[in-house]
């Protein structure tokens, strides 16, 4: 979603271009010859332009928009919003309460109701005649020789 934001700001060649930029920054650290000198730093004065800075200094984007702080964090929050409130948790809870589309509950309920039919009529539970006993053809006791039969 950021992506998508950043790209419809500024074109690919432009982002190629700004992060090129920062990899050519050489941060080296200095120190000072002399090991025991010691300044005190003196505070700037504070004024009311430092309270109403519309741009903090310490801002860090989200990646939404570079330039201004608001629109990053627009488009942060309501990325948030239809990504995971939309999304996940009402996308979740459609999905939890849409239709049985496979019939297992329906193959359930028939099997009771047939349950409760045959026990109401005296019927086995289960017919031993399930398959009919005349279309099933065995081999022959010539056949099987030696063969040993577990039951």
């Amino acid at each position: 979603m950021a992506a998508l934001v950043r790209f419809g700001n500024r074109s690919a060649l432009q982002l190629v271009l700004a992060s090129h930029k920062s990899w050519s920054v050489n941060r080296t650290i200095k120190t000072s010859p002399k090991k025991d000198d010691t300044t005190v730093a003196v505070p700037a004065p504070v004024t009311k332009e430092d309270f109403a800075n519309p741009n903090p200094k310490n801002w860090v984007s989200y990646g939404f928009d570079y330039k201004s702080e608001k629109n990053d964090r627009n488009a942060t929050r309501s990325s948030f919003f239809f990504g995971l409130t939309l999304c996940i948790v009402w996308g979740t809870f459609i999905w939890a309460y849409l239709p049985d589309t496979l019939m297992r509950d329906w193959a359930q309920r028939e099997g009771y109701l047939e349950l409760r039919r045959r026990e109401e009529a005296g019927a086995d539970l289960v017919s031993p005649n399930y398959v009919d006993p005349a279309s099933i053809i065995l081999p022959s006791d010539d056949d099987l020789g030696d063969t040993e039969i577990i039951i």
